[in-house]
């Protein structure tokens, strides 16, 4: 493995942007991310260390930093604006209208801090770039944000829920995963009034209350998840919808 194909300041400012998108991080996981030696991070760990990064080693386990510690805005690539604005379009045909502005606000915040002429470049792009979806169209929901929330939080929600045979009825659910069909974003979770998961189509939720209690989370992956209904829905993919 050749250590210096990544110029090594690059690689610690890189290094350190990383450790702030995860919660904890091995050794191996970062050299396979940098293409690097082990041996390699170990010293780049330290040298971050000796140069005042604030990085938390837990034996055995990996390295993350201090809460709270936050690295100053950094310099985004022409290319890496040209995949922000590409996304951009691709968000914009999503069904749900908080997901949208969620991440127009932040994208805000990023074009803030791109450099003058790449921030006129990222102009021209966003003005000569559409994304044609020629599936049918799905209908909108709102309530993806507050369900991503909850999701992480391990917070209960309360909804207003029309099923598929048209019926209206109010559920407490506990939120386990998030997939999009392209048409519609559906929800996995543990329905207390079912008793077991159900998937519920975010366009067909009227209301939500986030509660104020917390639940137990699954102990189960969601690939686990999908294994599961496959075999009891005769091997197949689709999940029935409550």
């Amino acid at each position: 493995m050749i250590d210096n194909e990544t110029p090594r300041l690059s690689r610690l400012t890189a290094l350190i942007t990383f450790l702030q998108t995860k919660r904890l991080v091995t050794s191996t996981e970062l050299a396979k991310k940098f293409n690097v030696s082990v041996r390699t991070i170990y010293r780049d760990i330290r040298a971050l260390e000796l140069s005042g990064i604030p990085i938390c080693t837990e034996e055995g386990k990996g390295y993350s930093l201090v809460e709270g510690f936050v690295l100053a805005p950094v310099m985004f690539t022409e290319s890496e604006a040209n995949a922000l604005i590409t996304a951009e379009q691709l968000v914009l045909k999503n069904s749900d209208t908080s997901f949208i502005k969620n991440y127009q606000d932040a994208l805000i915040k990023v074009k803030a801090v791109l450099r003058t002429n790449t921030k006129e470049k990222a102009r021209i792009l966003a003005e000569r770039i559409v994304y044609r979806n020629n599936s049918g169209q799905g209908s909108p929901s709102h309530y993806l944000s507050l369900i991503q929330l909850a999701l992480t939080n391990f917070t209960p929600i309360r909804i207003a829920y029309v099923s598929q045979e048209n019926t209206s009825t109010e559920r407490v659910v506990e939120p386990f995963a998030l997939y999009n069909t392209q048409e519609n974003w559906v929800l996995i979770a543990y329905c207390r009034l079912r008793k077991e998961n159900r998937s519920f189509r975010l366009d067909r939720i009227q209301a939500l209350e986030t509660l104020t209690e917390r639940f137990q989370p699954q102990n189960i992956s969601l690939q686990d998840y999908f294994e599961s209904v496959r075999k009891i829905y005769f091997n197949t993919p689709d999940i029935p919808l409550s």
